[in-house]
């Protein structure tokens, strides 16, 4: 959900409405009249003419930068985890660095190891309560290659979930389903994705634990020949049309299913000035994070995708979206854009002020992706009431 629906949401008297319903509730009063004054001074900074944020924020990328800002400090003030510690490794605790689904793993590294405050050994002081299984791992030791079966992970999890919740296990479960919170690669709103309460996590793919070299300090002011590029394999709906289109057929579109090996990947990439990343089987493609990096215009290619953060960044102000029916008119869009210096030159500027919210550091730093993803959880949590 985007933070300024959000803020219409909470109402003007959320924080008295929600403290008659909470008295007398010991277990929840105090966390959940904090959240209630959280809404409230969220709302007074979303429409407040004094920046708070203070040159922190490159205001252009963001819905409402001071909104925002106001939410990360009081996630940075409050905000506190309790992760489960039953489960044992590797599908318990532990996750992939080094793949394309790095993401995950870092992200449970991070709050089982990390220096970060947000983790508290304290169920009661907590606001949300991580599951730390790892979907990949799961994947990689309990499904059969091809089997189509996804029985013995869902066993596996209903499990886990019976084991966190000793004796109330059937409540447990129905409560988990109707009010966790998923952060998921695959934000597929027509597979049961809901912006509402589940989260987009950002895909990056990691191959030896680091983003690409090439792609850490790009060049600012290189001329960047072709106008767009992909390379890659040939699957889901969107990638045939493309391909179709497109593949092989013009210099200045340099669309290809795999490169020479001659080519390098990251060298045309950085020679580009737009990254076509459409959707393959899943939604999510590294190409996202990967072209942010390179301060290679995103392209999005995809139906139905929930992009990682659009509840607090304008996706228009650093991307462009081209919808599947103009494929064939692909160069044109993109033309217009490049050629009009104006725009184009606007487009990298807020790219190269939003990659640091697509960054991963070890450890975490403040505005990073980990923190992006607990601001992602944390503003679902705001839209919980628990009663």
């Amino acid at each position: 959900m985007a933070l300024d629906k959000a803020i219409d949401q909470f109402g003007p008297s959320d924080s008295a409405k929600d403290s008659g319903n909470l008295k007398g509730r010991a277990d929840f009063t105090d966390l959940e009249l904090g959240l209630a004054r959280v809404r409230s001074a969220i709302r007074k900074a979303a429409h407040n003419s004094v920046k708070a944020s203070n040159g922190n924020l490159h205001a252009k990328i963001y819905r409402n930068p001071e909104a925002f800002y106001q939410s990360y400090m009081e996630m940075e003030r409050r905000f506190k985890i309790y992760v489960y510690e039953e489960g044992e490794i590797p599908v318990v605790h532990d996750g992939p660095c080094k793949s394309i689904y790095s993401s995950e793993g870092r992200f449970i590294h991070e709050m089982e190891h990390g220096n970060n405050s947000f983790r508290t050994r304290n169920p009661k002081a907590a606001y949300v309560y991580f599951l730390p299984f790892s979907v990949a791992q799961m994947v990689k030791y309990l499904y059969k290659p091809n089997s189509h079966d996804a029985s013995p992970l869902k066993v596996f999890v209903s499990d886990y979930v019976r084991l966190i919740s000793g004796p109330l296990a059937s409540e447990g479960n129905a409560f988990l389903y109707n009010t966790s919170i998923r952060v998921l690669c695959n934000a597929n709103s027509s597979e049961g994705f809901n912006p509402q309460k589940d989260a987009s996590l950002p895909e990056i793919n990691l191959y030896d634990g680091n983003i690409n070299p090439k792609l850490r300090s790009p060049p600012h002011n290189n001329s960047r020949p072709y106008l767009a590029f992909f390379a890659g394999g040939v699957h889901g709906p969107i990638r045939p049309i493309l391909l179709n289109f497109w593949k092989d057929r013009d210099k200045d579109l340099q669309v290809h299913e795999y490169l020479r090996k001659d080519q390098d990947y990251y060298d045309i990439m950085l020679s580009s000035k737009f990254c076509l990343c459409p959707s393959g089987y899943e939604v999510a493609s590294p190409r996202i994070v990967e072209a942010i990096h390179a301060e290679c215009i995103p392209v999005i290619l995809s139906d139905h995708y929930v992009l990682p953060f659009s509840d607090v960044l304008r996706w228009e102000a650093f991307s462009i979206q081209v919808n599947i029916m103009e494929i064939p008119r692909l160069k044109e869009i993109l033309l217009a854009t490049a050629t009009s210096g104006e725009r184009y030159m606007r487009l990298r500027d807020n790219l190269r002020a939003v990659r640091r919210h697509f960054v991963l550091n070890q450890s975490a730093q403040r505005f990073d992706v980990f923190h992006m993803i607990l601001h992602s959880v944390w503003l679902r949590r705001l839209n919980i009431r628990i009663r």
